[in-house]
């Protein structure tokens, strides 16, 4: 047989006549009943069987089974014979328990284990590494700085082999001679970087000469490094010098460690929980050297410094070295004239305390009382004349302890039991409230113990002397504590008045704001919003004059986040008359839009019902105003895209409820504020369009002359919006939307405009548009959306002065004339999806329709004129897809598209064509044999389509079919 497509030209369409409702109750699945005593599907599967199967196959002589043989075994659980693996661990770990209780080795080991958890210091415990980077960054200088530095030694280097172990020693103390006999340069006029960077020069000079076994210079550098904490010629500069050398010193004592450890290690590596019995005479030996070197160093505050770097070493020496070391290193520290120096010598001998053996408090303690004694230094004259001289006033000075002192407390109150709070407090009034360890006192303890004693700070507070600390500061550190915790509900108002009134009394703008800030939270944590708006009206009585607040813009948006953070109810947090007076002080549009943002995403969070308050209303509005105008052309597609979201979060929640007329008002409103925002356009069109629909679902479908003035005055919002956005997808698919709504509200006008506007757009459509920043072809887009398109022009009745069918010729000749990509099918595929449309427009009943608006069906009722147009428009349809079908034949290249094509035709013909007409049911069996020519049609799906036509075949309007099947044959691929 020839599959010459000429056979097919000519071509009689006449659709098939179809009885929906009879078609859908044979398509419906037959109900199968259940008894769901012996099944249901989320009863679990017994898995005992499959276990006693498996016992059989190993010889078992068992032949019964607890499970039934009718439910099916659980192919996951028969591959674990029935168990759980994890209960099999668990059941595990438990019969071994008891067997490791007997065993004296497994004890010892369990106790070991205990003493170490109990030593070690937990995640709680804030280290010295994130305080680093802070005293870094706080203590800095514009002075000019001195170091000096190492210039290496020719003695430096290893001895001879044969040299005798006596001149060894006599080389090595010469080579620390040599440090103080001038073998160093120095070097003036550092500033701050300079400085930091020598100190990182002779960090890796330090490790180079470690690597290369250069044990002596590396230990000279340290101690020249360790001397530099005895300069305090530029005093303000003090504790950052103190955090870049004790890293230098961290660095060395963990070299040092490392070594003694590796030695150890031979031929089995040393146990973490090892004891000195475990250490070998020579790791000992080497050990004690380092000890013997250290304690020849001359100058004290070296010798101390470097002794505490390698504190840990004396695990390798004998059990209580570490124990006997630390009151030593502590009683040496009084030795130290400067109570600035002494102050860091003892935070770092704590800190290494800390880190060795966290559980020997008494020597921290001890740390601390002598801390205690040396304030009395401060105002002596030595110390006095020192700050006369380097022109740095009292408060300022004792700022420098700060770290040091917090740092050592840190160290107490870790896990500290709350009577030694008690104890601190008095030792503090003692030395008559003493305002920098009072401060640190509360920052170092539990928030939960100060904020119990929050009354007895507050007149400890009251006592000091506020030439020496500010008290603000003092305020601040209590605030910090009661933020986190919560003092006792009587005492809570007294706090508060006490703490502001002295937090409004200080003049400087950013102290204030600093301390304002902190009390805040405790401010929204505990009281009204009466309370947190007279905290805001202060903060703005002090941060206008002079534009303050552009300084303060972190501290102002901390404040915002933390009554954001406790105040969720919108109408409450914008009834509060300082509020927004507050948000006008962010001037600053970037600063200002992070503010409006967060206000947003709170608002998006937490607002669960929609609202109508003017109140919010009036505020959102002009908050999302404020982030619409940022937009400008330099403003990236993500900014815009996540500022878009917030503003349709805000939209969303706006609801009016049964006045749906000032819900369109807002809406019209919203389109002139967020016009640059081309998403929230989008979403106010879906709004309306809603509106509209729940205005049909209030009227149950019938309007009043009110309420379709309405639904025409949704329809005209939308008519007018949509060409205002520039993607043409979003303008196609939101004039079908709006049509389809117009329609279901019976505006049949309108209906028209926006169906006619979407056609009349389909030529702007490009060939490919951008899709996640890659360019796409369009055609998948368009013909979703075409296809969308054809089946609501099902419901939509021809207008009477624009002739029968009217949308879909004006749709077909867009289509015949819009420009297609080369080799494109896409034109054809649309021709192929108006035959259904067509058919289903012949029939005397359509398969769906819109309650209250004449379709085509009661307008023409099957007015053989009518019918006659639709045949002749699907002939020439036709006739286009059987032109582009011999042409792809004249291309072996284009087989498989033919292929394709001709199948789609031919389900179309199947499904909506009279095949008893012979013609179209000769065209029918070309077009199978057409599309299995070449092979390229699935066979499967074939068979599939061939037992579809079998079995319509059997019903009564169809038996023309069992002809037609007869002559569809399934041809081999080959």
């Amino acid at each position: 047989m020839s599959y010459d497509c000429r056979k097919m030209a000519a071509v009689q369409w006449r659709s098939r006549g179809r009885n929906y409702d009879t078609e859908l109750q044979r398509c419906r699945p037959e109900a199968a009943p259940v008894e769901f005593g012996d099944y249901h599907p989320l009863k679990p599967i017994m898995v005992t069987d499959t276990k006693t199967r498996r016992g059989a196959r190993k010889g078992s002589t068992s032949s019964s089974s607890s499970s039934s043989s009718s439910v099916p075994p659980d192919p996951l659980s028969s591959m674990l014979d029935g168990t759980d693996p994890l209960s099999m661990f668990a059941a595990a770990s438990a019969s071994e328990t008891p067997a490791m209780s007997h065993s004296a080795s497994s004890g010892d080991l369990g106790r070991k284990r205990r003493e170490k958890e109990e030593e070690a210091v937990g995640v709680d415990f804030e280290h010295w590494s994130s305080k680093r980077g802070e005293i870094l960054a706080r203590f800095t200088t514009t002075e000019k700085l001195s170091i000096n530095l190492f210039m290496g030694s020719d003695r430096g280097k290893a001895p001879s082999p044969g040299s005798a172990v006596s001149e060894k020693v006599r080389t090595r103390l010469e080579e620390l001679d040599d440090l103080e006999e001038g073998s160093q340069r120095e070097l003036l006029n550092l500033s701050q970087q300079d400085y930091a960077n020598r100190i990182e020069e002779l960090n890796q000079s330090l490790k180079e000469a470690w690597a290369s076994d250069q044990k002596v210079k590396a230990l000279k550098i340290v101690i020249q490094c360790s001397k530099l904490l005895s300069d305090t010629s530029v005093i303000q500069f003090y504790p950052s010098k103190f955090v870049l050398i004790t890293d230098i010193l961290d660095t060395f004592g963990r070299l040092v460690y490392d070594r003694i450890w590796t030695m150890c290690s031979d031929p089995r590596p040393l146990p973490d929980s090892f004891t000195v019995e475990d250490v070998n005479d020579t790791a000992k030996e080497t050990c004690l050297n380092w000890f013997f070197k250290i304690a020849s160093i001359r100058e004290l505050l070296p010798r101390l410094y470097v002794e505490a770097a390698i504190l840990k070493c004396n695990r390798f020496l004998n059990k209580s070295g570490i124990q006997e070391t630390l009151p030593r290193l502590t009683a040496m520290i009084r030795g130290i004239g400067d109570p600035l120096v002494a102050a860091y010598a003892r935070a770092y001998l704590c800190r290494v305390g800390m880190e060795v053996a966290p559980h020997l408090k008494d020597s921290l303690n001890c740390n601390f009382f002598d801390l205690l004694g040396t304030f009395r230094q401060i105002g002596g004259e030595s110390v006095q004349n020192q700050l006369v001289v380097q022109r740095v006033e009292a408060p300022e000075y004792l700022t420098l302890y700060s770290p040091a002192i917090s740092w050592i407390l840190q160290c107490i109150a870790y896990r500290a039991p709350e009577p030694l709070l008690t104890e601190m407090m008095e030792r503090c009034k003692k030395l008559g409230n003493n305002a920098l360890l009072l401060n640190s006192v509360m920052r170092a303890f539990r928030p939960e113990f100060v904020a119990a004693r929050a009354t007895d700070f507050i007149g400890m507070i009251k006592d000091c002397d506020e030439a020496g600390f500010p008290k603000h500061l003092l305020f601040g550190s209590l605030g910090r504590s009661l933020a986190c915790a919560d003092p006792p509900e009587s005492e809570r108002l007294t706090i508060l008045n006490e703490a502001w009134k002295v937090i409004t009394k200080v003049r400087s703008p950013q102290d204030y704001i600093n301390c304002a800030e902190i009390w805040v939270e405790f401010t929204c944590r505990h009281f009204t919003k009466r309370e947190v708006n007279t905290i805001l009206a202060d903060i703005i009585k002090h941060m206008t004059p002079d534009r303050a607040f552009e300084d303060a813009y972190p501290q102002l948006q901390s404040v915002i986040r933390k009554i954001l953070t406790y105040f969720h109810d919108f109408s409450v947090l914008f009834s509060m008359e300082r509020f927004l007076p507050f948000l006008d002080m962010f001037q600053k549009d970037s600063v200002r839009v992070e503010v409006c943002r967060s206000i947003m995403e709170v608002f998006i969070k937490h607002q669960v019902e929609l609202t109508r308050d003017p109140v919010i209303l009036n505020a959102m509005l002009h908050i999302c105003k404020t982030m619409h105008d940022s937009v400008n052309a330099l403003t990236l597609e993500d900014e815009k895209r996540s500022l878009a979201l917030l503003i349709i979060g805000f939209i969303r929640m706006v609801s009016f409820g049964r006045d749906f007329e000032q819900q369109l008002s807002f809406c019209v409103e919203a389109r002139a504020t967020f016009c640059n925002l081309e998403p929230v356009l989008v979403q106010l069109i879906h709004t309306v369009n809603q509106l509209a629909m729940e205005t049909r679902r209030v009227m149950r479908g019938s309007h009043s002359r009110k309420t379709a003035a309405f639904v025409r005055a949704c329809a005209a919002y939308s008519f007018i919006t949509i060409p205002s956005l520039s993607s043409i997808f979003s303008r196609l698919s939101l004039y079908l939307l709006s049509g389809q709504v117009a329609l279901a509200n019976q505006c049949l006008s309108q209906a028209d405009a926006f169906l006619k506007a979407a056609v009349s757009i389909l030529p702007e459509v490009p060939r490919s548009i951008s899709v996640e920043g890659k360019l796409r072809s369009s055609e998948s887009f368009l013909l979703d959306f075409i296809n969308n398109f054809l089946a609501t022009l099902l419901v939509v009745p021809d207008h009477p002065e624009h002739g029968v069918l009217y949308l879909v010729r004006g749709l077909l000749n867009m289509v015949q004339d819009y420009t297609w990509e080369d080799n494109s099918d896409a034109k054809v595929r649309v021709y192929i999806s108006a035959l259904p449309l067509l058919a289903a427009m012949s029939q005397e009943t359509y398969l769906y329709s819109v309650p209250k608006v004449d379709s085509n069906e009661t307008l023409y009722g099957g007015d053989p004129k009518f019918l006659s147009e639709i045949n002749k428009l699907c002939e020439t349809l036709i006739g286009q897809i059987l032109d582009h079908l011999k042409a792809l034949g004249r291309d072996e290249q284009s087989t498989r598209r033919q292929g394709s094509l001709a199948f789609s035709l031919f389900g179309v013909l199947l499904s909506h064509g009279d095949l008893r007409n012979n013609k179209l049911s000769q065209l029918a069996i070309n077009l199978w044999n057409l599309s299995h020519k070449h092979g390229h049609c699935e066979t499967r799906i074939s068979v599939r389509t061939l037992e579809y036509i079998k079995h319509q075949a059997q019903q009564p309007s169809m038996t023309h079919l069992s002809d037609t099947v007869q002559r569809l044959t399934l041809q081999s691929r080959t």
